[in-house]
């Protein structure tokens, strides 16, 4: 193991965190907060970039990284980054306990959006900027950032880090240098983002926050590009204008695409994003969830009954299908309350999540499929033991390797939610009754076995709200100090899906080889 490099490394990864937290701090001294408030993060910002600088002059033996060295720095990295990124909380009493600090900052990191803040109004301006930007920043992620930094080898280094931090069965380059795909990445990520901005800004401002339309604007562009979904106001986006709300679950279903397709439509291959099997279901999936969602609305009766207008239903189903499919977890209104159809197609797309490539969690419309293609494989083979595989995808024909990978690493995402949930069960919180108040009402709820099965699951799959005591207008606060470290890392597993946070608490990784 290549200690020294991987400190050098994680230098250069803290003095970025440092400087990206100057962003925050900007923000407290543009609303004149208190000077602890600007304590707050003056004071990591110069440990990070100290501690991150005096790494710098560690010299390694080698600048290349092995699979594993890549593999366990990404999980070190975002480890270390919440350490330090949670630190403003505690010191400005926004959430003053150091767990659900590191909670909240790793849900911010890992764009879960799950939350242990019960009353966002008591936060400052600083620490609502600081959460949904570190959506922002883990989003893309900020190893593909720290690419450009990583000198290019034939060992290669720079795509151990790619594959180690990017969703999907499949990791390449869209251009021939990394350096050059890192760019195109970061390029099109900020210009998307910058977009959904400057349109916002077009609607009429949120009543009674008509001096903060640049800032909101700011905050929900963070949420859509990173598919966080912070809430930064009462009720997640339920105050933000209809048009507002249309153009964010535009947007939330742009960054769920896989950005390899935008740079095919900017060198005019349009062609071949319309050939891509994966977009192709992904837009199915979308237009069969809304469809879905939408019936079961409008056709509720009884306890189910919405109050809905036919565009209040249409436009609620649009954009919950957006939020939760792309894992991004904003909210319009209380689900919970939905009839069984409409809250039962929200639950399977938890699991699905958005495409390859994009900035969206949960499994991905490309493992679906392939998990789906290799089912059909197996039927075929046992009807007929000679029956030789011809499966494709995305013109590519299907190897026995990447379909056994993408069971096992389904089976993984099971088993560790099903784990998850078992452990979550001996927390003293559970069948406790729980008082909900949204825009439906007032209820209550129980802190049950469906809780914490849907907390797991929304964790591993990077969504943020799920059901019941964790729902969209509820909070994870309840759980105790032990379950919110299970959940940390649950998140942490989901964001990197699973092998590098294996890798880096295996004892042989860090043996000499």
């Amino acid at each position: 193991m290549n200690c020294k490099n991987l400190g050098k490394l994680l230098g250069k990864i803290m003095v970025l965190e440092g400087l990206l937290m100057l962003a925050p701090l900007l923000v407290s001294f543009i609303y004149r907060e208190s000077v602890r408030g600007k304590i707050a993060f003056l004071l990591p910002i110069l440990a990070l970039v100290g501690i991150g600088l005096s790494l710098q002059t560690l010299k390694p033996e080698r600048s290349f990284l092995y699979q594993r060295e890549g593999f366990a720095l990404v999980a070190l990295a975002w480890i270390v980054m919440t350490l330090f990124g949670a630190v403003p909380f505690v010191i400005n009493g926004d959430i003053p306990n150091y767990i659900d600090a590191c909670f909240e900052i790793m849900s911010g990191f890992t764009t879960t959006g799950a939350s242990v803040i019960t009353d966002i109004t008591l936060i400052s301006r600083a620490g609502l900027f600081w959460k949904s930007f570190s959506h922002w920043i883990g989003g893309m992620g900020i190893l593909v950032f720290i690419l450009i930094f990583i000198p290019e080898s034939d060992e290669g280094s720079s795509m151990h880090l790619l594959r180690a931090e990017s969703a999907g069965p499949q990791v390449g380059k869209i251009v021939s240098k990394m350096k050059v795909t890192t760019r195109i990445l970061y390029l099109i990520y900020l210009g998307l983002t910058v977009l959904e901005v400057i349109i916002l800004l077009f609607d009429s401002p949120i009543p009674g926050y008509e001096n903060d339309k640049l800032f909101f604007s700011l905050l929900a562009s963070f949420g859509c590009a990173g598919t966080g979904g912070f809430g930064f106001l009462p009720g997640s986006i339920e105050l933000f204008p209809a048009f507002s709300q249309y153009v964010m679950a535009v947007f939330m279903l742009l960054f769920g695409c896989n950005f390899a397709l935008y740079y095919l439509i900017l060198i005019g291959n349009v062609k071949a994003v319309l050939k891509s099997e994966e977009l192709r279901a992904y837009l199915l999936i979308i237009l069969l969830a809304v469809l879905l969602v939408f019936l079961g609305l409008i056709g509720s009766v009884g306890d189910f009954a919405q109050v809905y207008t036919g565009e209040e239903a249409f436009r609620h189903s649009f954009f919950q299908v957006a939020s939760i499919l792309t894992t991004t977890g904003y909210t319009t209104t209380d689900y919970q309350l939905w009839p069984p159809l409409s809250a039962t197609v929200l639950l399977l797309l938890m699991f699905v999540g958005g495409m390859a490539g994009s900035t969206a969690g949960g499994i991905k419309v490309s493992r679906v499929m392939i998990a789906v293609k290799g089912l059909y494989i197996n039927v075929r083979k046992t009807i007929n033991p000679r029956y030789v595989p011809k499966a494709k995808f995305e013109g590519k024909t299907l190897s026995e390797s990447t379909i056994r990978g993408v069971f096992m690493h389904m089976t993984f995402y099971f088993l560790l939610m099903l784990l998850v949930t078992l452990i979550l069960s001996f927390d003293p919180v559970g069948g406790t009754a729980m008082t909900v108040v949204s825009d439906g009402g007032t209820y209550e709820v129980t802190h049950g076995i469906f809780t914490n099965l849907t907390a797991a699951c929304s964790c591993l799959s990077n969504i943020g709200p799920a059901f019941e005591a964790v729902g969209p207008y509820a909070s994870f606060a309840a759980y105790s100090g032990f379950s919110k470290l299970v959940l940390l890392f649950t998140m942490l597993i989901g964001r990197l899906e699973i092998l590098p946070v294996f890798v880096l608490f295996n004892a042989k990784t860090w043996k000499n080889s």
